[in-house]
This record gives structure tokens, C-alpha cells and sequence, in this order.
């Protein structure tokens, strides 16, 4: 059922937060987290500043090496980073490192991936509609001329641009330079080094980094100095993996010296001796192993903040399973009376903090929107099982969970494994943080995972251990291998081309598809069908002839000696991960089908209006797409009165599965075949389903122009009326559960506040859980808030701006999306009973 648009009569608490502050109230939670409370109001609201020192000193770096290995150039990179980044010690903070020296919210640069249009990026950046930034005018200069011109002729973006054939190049780019997405059969591994990834920081935690350079030193020592191979490809990738180790810790060295600077000029005893402790944490770690809690997460954070000095990962690299690394350490503080409960969580809010300050900026406008608000994933795991398959919930688990209730800002994105076996108190405090109204956590489901890896070669106990990775993803620590971004296609414009002949509205005449025919001709459903399936095959085709060209070129643009060293197998055959394809590794890539939902309901209208019923005809349907439905509310009512996906309707259901089937079939064939990976489909839109949608005219769902495209496995705006147990029913009876060339779903479940009111509510709310456990779903995110909330953000934003919802995989602040985005998010169902 969908809620009326009326005065909520029950708030989240995150409403009931909010109004607090509104009415100018102390915070509930300030006085036990006084110190994150004064750390974000030095930044709430700041509109992100571009930081260029990245960027400088990796380019001044990269000038000098020119003709040396690219791991070795890489290496030697951060080690010039490390050795020159300003180092800063902020107030109040108790964990060392950042990515900049400038203060609060701040984002780098990676002219690796931009420098063809960095010049032009850096002018538009603080204007720009989608997740604007600063940038100082001297510094803006600095890019211009001295980052941008080595740049220029070198990016993978030219050299990925210069070779797609003609044929694939109109389906991906609107202009000969490709800077502009056609968003028809979109490629995304230009405006990021890898996709999201999930490095081994248990690793760094228990051995330091001094240990992984002894490692490679002794590999050097056993090399064949008479071997081509072992001089030109095994020794500059070992001798990376000692340069980068060394500049890690000479990077924390430097922060160890500046808090003791700092606590020299201290006044405050209780600070000093924070500093003085922070100094020796930094001494340590990560070089060597950590000693306790604190010295874990320090150990953590120098890497996770050095790895993205080292790239730019897609949704920001991974915390991993934060609940089971760092529970050893948390455990023997407690027990030894080193540390109590609130403090430990003081510790991981610093760390929150920091996340929050480093912004993941798109510099490209393609990146940009698709990531709107300022998107991240820099995921944190709570839950699921050990390797040896056993629950792996703890009390730092409920720990972290009870952050995400107190914590008032959206990081980091929690994601809460399930499976089976949950212990009710789980599921209930995981069911009672979604209550909270702020996003968290998503979940993700091992009863799909764990048996889809392992048919594709994991071992149980790897499986068992996955951690999630970005929006939706799950990665395994030192198995997977595959970096390469995916393509991004919009079915929804086949559907479009099979009504056009080939053609689309926003393109003009210009032929795009395949001329399957003036449609008025279809004298059958099958016709139609069929000419949907040439349409269809033709993205297919193209996005695998994209990846194939994407997976051969970027090795030679890219490297990662960090995360390299972390990686056993990397480490085990000297080959960087960024190289196509490392001995033992699994590589999991993926294609996004675009637009299910909105997919599902054009044909199902079709087949049933048009070729069964006989209720239009294929004249009348054209006339009213070409009018925008202008003067066609009739045909537009008959429309939406269509079988539609998401409501557990057989007919609906059985095209879409119908329309899976086409995907997971072609990438069963060709995957491992012409690829030698599995790319496998994945219906995971970010929020790129709004700028997909934008290039798509009205479609015979009742769907009008240029309006965004159906969200995920989620069904159209509106058209799920029978509840969300029938949303999670559709998203199983549409999976082809007897293939494995499939990869993440992403669905989206909106409650009111009400309809999860009290214990009973969350009795509910547990038992939906368990529901989507059984029906081996992949992912289902909530929203639980109400619709005037966010129509009273929408014209007062001021007021509301620390509105968190969630949106596509992460949550952001309601008033930094775009109107197009927020009105996705208002008109999507909102359900009042389960």
C-alpha cells in the first residue's frame, strides 16, 4: 500500500533528531560523543575543497620517471608523495593521516585518470550542478599549468577513446573526444583506477609493513639474475613493494614528529598526553604490529588513507570486516581493563570523522552523475560467518551498530551480512538501526553469495570470509582479482530503438540500433519480442567488445604496489593487480542492466495492450509516446493498468526473468571465452538511473520523457502496489537460480515510520529480514521516513540539512542531491504495513 502524503504522526529518530535541532535543541547524544560533536561542527556543511598535492607531487614524480616499469614509476611516486605531503594534526582527532593538508571537507586529484581535461575540469568544478568543490585560484593555476599539460595524450581515457571501433563508440560517446556519455552502452573504467576493492588490512594489523618488505626482500634475493623474466617483470615489482613499504611508514614517521611538535606547544594535559600516545601509535604502526586497540585502528587508517593516495578506487576502498580484525585487539583491552566499551567507540568515530572529511570527487561529468551527493562506500562488514561457517557476530559487532544510531553523519556506509543462522539479538539491534531513519545498514545476504562463489571457484572457507565492497559488491581478500570498471547499459533505450526502428527521440535520425522494422508492422507478440532481443544483443556485444578493449589497455595505465603487497597472490607471482590476470586469482567483473523495472512493464503493456487484449493498437501507442502523452491520459490510464514488476504477478515476472535470461545466457558463452573473467550481469544503477533516464523519451509503462529509469531491481515509481513482500517475490521469481553468470541486485524498500512503530514493528521488520534471507535475495537498503519530511527538505533545505536518506548502495544529505534525484526518491512506493 502507499502511504498518503500528509503530517506524519510518528517521527524516525532520526526525525525526531532532526525537528530537535530545528527547535534548537542540545543534541541527545552530545554529551556522550562531545568530541566528535566539536570535530564536525568545524566542517558541517562545508562545501568540499580541491586539495592539489596529490596530484602535484605524483606528476613531478611521474616527469622524472618516463621509460622505467609502471609499478616501479608507481612506487617511487608515493614514495615523493609520502616524502613531501603536508602532514597536519588536527583538533581533537586520536587517529594520525589524511590525504591533503587542507582542513575540513576536502577532496584530490588523479590526473592519471582526468589530465586530458583536468584544465577544463578544475574551472568548472565550483559551479557545476552535481557535487560542486572549491578550489583556491592559485591552486587552480598549478593544475593548469603544471599538472595538466604532462597529462595531456598520456590518460587511458584517450587511449580507450582512440580505440573503440566506430560502431561501439556511438553507442558509448556523444563526441569524437568522448567526454560525453551517449548513456545508451556507457563504459565506467575511465573515470576510476579500479573498481571497489577490499584490501587485507588484517594483514597490516598483524604483521606491519616492515614484514611484507623483509618478504620481498627476500624474494629479490632469490631471483635468477640470468632470467629476462625475473630482471624485467618479478624485480621492479618487488622493488616497488620495498619502496612503497618504506614511504608508508616515512609517511607515518612524519605524523609521529608533528604530534609531538604539537604536544610541545600543548597547554591541556589530557590533550598532551593523547598526542604524546598518538606519536608513539605512529612510531609503530603500520610498519610494525599492532599492540592493542588503538594502535589496530591506526595501523587501519595509515592505509586505508595511503591507498587512496595511491589511487582512486570506484566507491572508495573498503573497511572490510571490521567486526572480526579488529575484534582480537578490542577484546584483550576489555578484558585487560586497557579500554571500555564507549571509548573503543570514540576511537572508531574518529575514524568516522575522517571519512566524512575526505570527499571521492568525480571530476568528470559522467562520474559526477552518477555518483550524486558526494557518493561513498567506504564499507564497513558487520555480521555474516567464519571461515569455518559459523556465526561471526560479537560484541564489537553490536558495538559498531549502536554508532550508526548515535553517530550524526552518513559514515561509513555499514553493511550487515545475514544468513540462516542469525541469532535474533543480531537481526533485532540490525532491524532497530534501520528504524533510525538514516539508511544503515544494508544488507547482504550470504545465502546467495557464498554458494554462487564457490561455484565460481572460491573455496567455502574464502567464501565464508567475503567482505562487501561498494554499493552492492562482495569481494574476497587475496582471491579476487579484477579491477577493470563495467559497462553501464540502458535497456530501456532498446526498447526505445525497437518502437523507433533503431532510433531514439533525444538522437534524432542518427541510426543507434538495429532498423528491426516499423513496429506498426508487428503483427504478433513475438515479432516484438524478437526485435527487442536484436536490440538487446546489440548492447551486449557492444559492452563485451568495450570491456575486452578496456581489459587489454589498462594495464598499461595503472598500478597498485600497495595493495599489491597486501595481496597473497599479487605477492605470490611479482604481478601487480592492476595486470590482466593474475595465476589463482577469480576475477569478478560485471555489465549493469539499466532500467529493469521500467523494462518489465513497457513489454508486459505491450504484449498485453497491444498483441493480446487488442486495447491499442500500435499506432495509437507511437502517437501518445511521441506526444509525451500530451492530450493521451486516456492511453496513458490503460498504460499503468498493465501487469507491472514488483508485485509478485506471474506475467510481469516471467518477462523479466525472460529478460535476465537473455543477459546471464550471453555471458555464460562469452565470459570466460573471449574474456577469460566473469562478467556477469548486475542490476546495480548507483544514480545513474536519472541521467540514463534523461535520455530516454516516454515509454509504454506511462513513463514520460526524460524521467529517470526504474532504480535497480526495484520496481517502477509507483507501480509496486501489493507490499514489499511482493517486491522481494518478484526479484526472486525474475533470477534464472540456475546460472551462476549473475552478480549483485540492488533493491530499495521504503517504509513510514509508522509501519515499524514499537516492538511489534520491529518483530516485523526482523521476520522481512528473514524472508529476504530464505529467498536467497542479493541486497534490499531502507528508507524509513516520511513523505512530508522530505517535501518540507525540498523547500526549506536550510532547515533540513542534515537530512540523511538513502539512496543507491550509500546514504548522503537530502539537500546536496539534485531536484531530479529527489524527486526520484519522493516518487518511489512507500509502504505503511508489511
Amino acid at each position: 500500500m502507499t502511504a498518503p502524503v500528509t503530517e506524519c504522526c510518528l517521527r524516525s529518530p532520526q526525525e525526531e533528531r532532526l525537528q530537535d535541532q530545528i527547535d534548537g535543541k542540545v543534541d541527545r547524544y552530545r554529551k556522550t560523543h562531545e568530541r566528535v560533536f566539536r570535530m564536525l561542527e568545524r566542517f558541517e556543511g562545508q562545501k568540499p575543497q580541491i586539495d592539489i598535492e596529490r596530484a602535484l607531487y605524483f606528476t613531478q614524480s611521474m616527469k622524472e620517471t618516463e621509460g622505467q616499469p609502471l609499478v616501479l614509476r608507481w612506487a617511487k611516486a608515493l614514495a615523493h608523495i609520502a616524502k613531501n605531503i603536508t602532514v597536519t594534526v588536527e583538533e581533537d582527532q586520536l587517529l594520525l593521516g589524511r590525504a591533503g593538508g587542507l582542513p575540513g571537507r576536502y577532496g584530490i586529484l588523479y590526473p592519471e585518470l582526468d589530465g586530458d581535461f583536468l584544465d577544463i575540469a578544475v574551472k568548472d568544478l565550483p559551479t557545476r550542478e552535481t557535487s560542486p568543490a572549491s578550489i583556491d585560484p592559485e591552486d587552480a593555476k598549478k593544475v593548469v599549468e603544471e599538472v595538466a599539460p604532462f597529462w595531456k595524450g598520456k590518460t587511458f581515457h584517450e587511449d580507450l577513446n582512440a580505440a573503440l571501433p566506430p560502431e561501439v563508440h556511438k553507442l558509448t560517446y556523444d563526441d569524437p573526444q568522448g567526454l560525453i556519455s551517449r548513456y545508451i552502452v556507457n563504459e565506467t573504467a575511465s573515470f576510476r583506477s579500479s573498481i571497489q576493492w577490499v584490501p587485507d588490512f588484517a594483514k597490516i594489523i598483524n604483521r606491519g609493513f616492515n614484514s611484507i618488505k623483509a618478504e620481498a626482500q627476500e624474494k629479490l634475493a632469490a631471483l635468477d639474475p640470468l632470467s629476462c623474466k625475473d630482471m624485467c617483470e618479478k624485480k621492479p615489482f618487488l622493488d616497488a613493494i620495498v619502496i612503497v613499504s618504506d614511504a608508508i611508514v616515512l609517511w607515518a614517521h612524519r605524523y609521529a614528529d608533528a604530534a609531538r611538535e604539537a604536544a610541545a606547544k600543548c597547554t591541556d594535559e589530557k590533550r598532551k598526553a593523547e598526542l604524546l600516545r598518538m606519536a608513539q601509535n605512529a612510531d609503530r604502526v603500520p610498519g610494525e604490529p599492532a599492540r592493542d586497540f588503538w594502535e589496530a585502528c591506526q595501523s587501519q587508517w595509515f592505509t586505508q588513507m595511503f591507498s587512496r593516495l595511491e589511487q582512486k578506487t570506484g566507491t572508495t576502498i573498503s573497511n572490510g570486516r571490521m567486526d572480526q580484525y579488529f575484534y582480537p585487539y578490542f577484546k584483550a583491552d576489555i578484558e585487560a581493563g586497557k579500554i571500555t566499551e564507549d571509548q573503543a567507540l570514540e576511537i572508531l568515530e574518529c575514524m568516522w570523522v575522517g571519512m566524512a572529511e575526505f570527499i571521492d570527487m568525480y571530476i568528470s561529468p559522467t562520474g559526477g552523475a552518477f555518483n550524486e551527493g558526494y557518493a561513498h562506500w567506504e564499507a564497513v562488514t558487520v555480521g555474516g560467518q567464519t571461515p569455518d561457517g559459523r556465526d561471526a557476530t560479537n560484541e564489537l559487532t553490536h558495538l559498531i551498530l549502536r554508532s550508526k544510531r548515535e553517530f550524526p553523519l552518513h559514515y561509513p556506509d555499514l553493511a550487515a551480512r545475514v544468513h540462516s543462522g542469525c541469532p535474533e539479538s543480531y537481526l533485532w539491534d540490525v532491524a532497530e538501526t534501520i528504524k533510525y531513519g538514516s539508511g544503515f545498514p544494508k544488507l547482504i545476504n550470504d545465502e546467495e553469495i557464498v554458494p554462487l562463489y564457490v561455484s565460481k571457484g572460491a573455496t567455502f572457507e574464502e567464501a565464508f570470509d567475503y567482505a562487501v565492497s561498494g554499493c552492492t559488491e562482495a569481494r574476497m581478500p587475496n582471491r579476487d582479482t579484477y579491477t577493470s570498471g563495467g559497462a553501464y547499459v540502458n535497456f530501456a533505450a532498446a526498447v526505445e530503438m525497437v518502437l523507433r526502428n533503431g532510433r531514439m527521440k533525444k538522437y534524432g535520425d542518427q541510426l543507434l540500433g538495429v532498423e528491426t522494422g516499423d513496429p506498426r508492422n508487428f503483427k504478433t507478440w513475438d515479432e516484438f519480442w524478437n526485435a527487442y532481443v536484436q536490440q538487446h544483443m546489440l548492447f551486449m556485444r557492444t559492452a563485451f567488445i568495450q570491456q575486452y578493449i578496456i581489459n587489454k589497455l589498462r594495464a598499461r595505465h595503472f598500478a597498485v604496489p600497495m595493495l599489491s603487497a597486501m595481496h597473497d597472490l599479487a605477492m605470490k607471482h611479482c604481478i601487480d593487480l592492476h595486470q590482466e590476470h593474475i595465476p589463482e586469482g577469480i576475477d569478478f567483473g560485471y555489465f549493469e542492466y539499466m532500467g529493469l523495472g521500467t523494462v518489465v512493464d513497457s513489454l508486459c503493456a505491450v504484449k498485453k495492450l497491444v498483441f493480446e487484449d487488442k486495447k491499442l493498437t500500435m499506432d495509437q501507442l507511437i502517437k501518445a509516446l511521441d506526444a509525451n502523452f500530451e492530450g493521451y491520459d486516456d492511453v496513458k490510464a490503460l498504460l499503468k493498468s498493465a501487469p507491472c514488476y514488483g508485485n509478485n504477478d506471474e506475467y510481469a515476472d516471467s518477462i523479466g526473468r525472460a529478460i535476465d535470461h537473455l543477459s546471464v545466457e550471453y555471458g555464460h558463452k562469452y565470459s570466460m571465452k573471449d574474456l577469460g573473467m566473469h562478467n556477469d550481469v548486475r542490476y546495480v544503477p548507483f544514480t545513474s538511473h536519472v541521467p540514463f533516464g534523461k535520455v530516454v523519451s516516454a515509454t509504454p509503462n506511462g513513463r514520460v520523457d526524460w524521467f529517470p529509469l526504474s532504480d535497480g531491481s526495484s520496481a517502477s515509481h509507483g507501480a509496486d502496489v501489493n507490499g514489499p513482500t511482493a517486491v522481494l517475490l518478484s526479484n526472486y521469481n525474475t533470477k534464472n537460480y540456475g546460472m551462476r553468470d549473475r552478480a549483485a541486485r540492488m533493491l530499495n524498500i521504503k517504509f513510514t515510520p509508522k509501519c515499524l512503530e514499537g516492538e511489534q514493528g520491529t518483530e516485523k521488520l526482523v521476520a522481512f529480514i528473514r524472508t529476504f534471507i530464505d529467498l536467497k535475495l542479493w541486497h534490499v537498503q531502507f528508507n524509513v521516513i516520511n513523505a512530508d519530511t522530505l517535501l518540507k527538505a525540498q523547500k526549506d533545505p536550510a532547515k533540513y540539512r542534515n537530512l540523511i536518506v538513502r539512496i543507491a548502495g550509500y546514504s548522503a544529505y537530502f539537500v546536496d542531491l539534485s531536484p531530479d534525484l529527489q524527486n526520484d526518491l519522493i516518487a518511489r512506493t512507500v509502504h505503511d504495513s508489511i
